[in-house]
């Protein structure tokens, strides 16, 4: 009998430990980030300035890969990793799912130059796309079937057309904030 009543003593005391955690589980989930796409839809109706979009942190949707000819007279690999395929020589510059940007500059009022890294010369930009349900994606110069072309430190790299659905995301809670923030001091 005495067995019984221990077991069911420490039976009790894992279940409320249990209990707690997934308490505490619940509540660290519930304040953790959760990420949407930012559409066209969402830039009018919060209709942010410039100075306010340079504050928001933004998130890419998807991997995004750049690629270009890495030609003998250059003596330096500045941008990326350099990689061989078919024989020749290639230069990698790789922005994983996830990274987190900002934007440096809008060149039009539906653009973004968004920054990946400390250098504003190294930014990509992004605009709506009607077809994708006005999600801001990455644009390219020129998108043939399979490849785009994109500007970054100055060059001209390559883009599969994969990339071309890469989107910004953003934390909608922490956008908010921006908003009132920025409005209250107006």
């Amino acid at each position: 009998m005495n067995r019984f009543v221990k077991s069911t003593k420490n039976t009790m005391k894992t279940i409320k430990y249990l209990s707690l955690l997934f308490v505490a589980i619940f509540f660290m989930s519930s304040c953790s980030s959760k990420l949407s796409f930012f559409t066209q839809n969402l830039y009018y109706e919060f209709n942010w300035s410039e100075e306010e979009l340079q504050k928001i942190q933004f998130y890419l949707s998807q991997d995004v890969i750049l690629r270009r000819n890495f030609s003998a007279e250059e003596s330096k690999i500045s941008d990326g990793k350099i990689r061989v395929v078919d024989g020749r020589k290639i230069e990698e510059v790789i922005f994983k799912k996830g990274i987190p940007g900002v934007v440096l500059f809008t060149p039009k009022n539906d653009r973004f130059a968004v920054g990946f890294e400390q250098n504003d010369d190294r930014h990509l930009m992004f605009g709506p796309n009607s077809k994708y349900s006005g999600r801001f994606v990455l644009l390219a110069k020129d998108w043939d079937k399979r490849v785009g072309q994109v500007t970054y430190a100055k060059k001209l790299w390559r883009v599969s057309s994969e990339s071309a659905y890469a989107a910004l995301m953003v934390d909608l809670k922490a956008a908010r904030k921006i908003s009132k923030k920025s409005r209250k001091a107006a």
